[in-house]
């Protein structure tokens, strides 16, 4: 092989996908080698218990999945499937209750108008401030999941309103010319053409649903969870197993945020909006 064909190579193209995975693949290696370094040194010169080396934490997330925990009576995958059973239920209440608000708001300017004042209310206050009441109001079991549906409503209703106002209107005027009635423009322009802003709600608000509830379980929770565990780890001073908990809430994050991001990819992709 010449020494032209080895440079070919070994030159980034960004325009070959396979090019842009490797790159990518490197780069978050070295980050995180990057971070867990700066972790180990942290924890080595500020010397508490609070901040466990990176090893001792690795070490109790693989004990917690392999044997789980002696306090709470729960393997770390049963903390999971509690957690992400409230996210996804809260996020099926967002999406039956926030998709079809947006759809009528974003087509009636008069119930926008009407509606506004007291969204723009609501709209500011932090989701984990409903937390007490819900979980005192509604109990333990369904309180955390409407803190996630609070959390997830308003980044969908905002992208649905704004998907359907988004609509060009010709289109809308073409099918009434060609005799579609309201209830045919509702349900076969206006609600396909704001699907792809109805999935970047979903994305955005995926995010802030996990926030919720890992909070939320902070306050109080039964039957387990992520959040109930890593504040129960954290008053008995079981900081490797807090730092495991912390992590495994971060790798649910990410799946679920790029699970929707790929699904919202190749919406718009589909859709011609790219």
């Amino acid at each position: 092989m010449d020494k032209e064909k080895i440079s070919a190579m070994l030159t980034f193209d960004k325009n070959n996908k396979y090019h842009r995975w490797i790159r990518t693949g490197i780069i978050t290696v070295l980050s995180l080698i990057v971070f867990v370094l700066l972790w180990w040194d942290i924890s080595l010169i500020v010397g508490t218990a609070a901040i466990p080396t990176p090893w001792k934490t690795w070490d109790a997330l693989v004990d917690l999945f392999t044997y789980g925990d002696l306090v709470s009576g729960y393997t770390m995958w049963n903390h999971i499937w509690v957690s992400l059973k409230r996210f996804l239920l809260g996020l099926l209440i967002s999406l039956l209750v926030a998709v079809p608000i947006g759809l009528l708001l974003g087509y009636s300017p008069t119930l926008k108008e009407f509606s506004t004042p007291a969204l723009e209310l609501l709209r500011p206050i932090a989701p984990i401030a409903w937390a007490p009441i819900f979980l005192f109001a509604i109990g333990y079991t369904w309180g955390p999941i409407m803190v996630v549906f609070v959390g997830i409503f308003f980044p969908l209703l905002t992208n649905t309103i704004f998907g359907v106002q988004k609509i060009d209107p010709h289109l809308v005027d073409a099918a009434r010319t060609l005799g579609a009635s309201k209830v045919q423009v509702f349900f076969k322009i206006m609600f396909p053409c704001a699907i792809p802003y109805v999935m970047n709600g979903v994305r955005i608000g995926s995010g802030i649903g996990w926030m919720c509830i890992v909070a939320s379980e902070l306050y109080a929770a039964s039957g387990g969870g992520i959040g109930y565990f890593v504040g129960l780890q954290a008053s008995l001073g079981f900081w490797p197993n807090v730092y495991a908990g912390i992590f495994v809430i971060a790798i649910l994050g990410i799946l679920t945020t790029s699970l929707f991001d790929y699904i919202y990819k190749i919406i718009t992709k589909r859709m011609g909006m790219e």
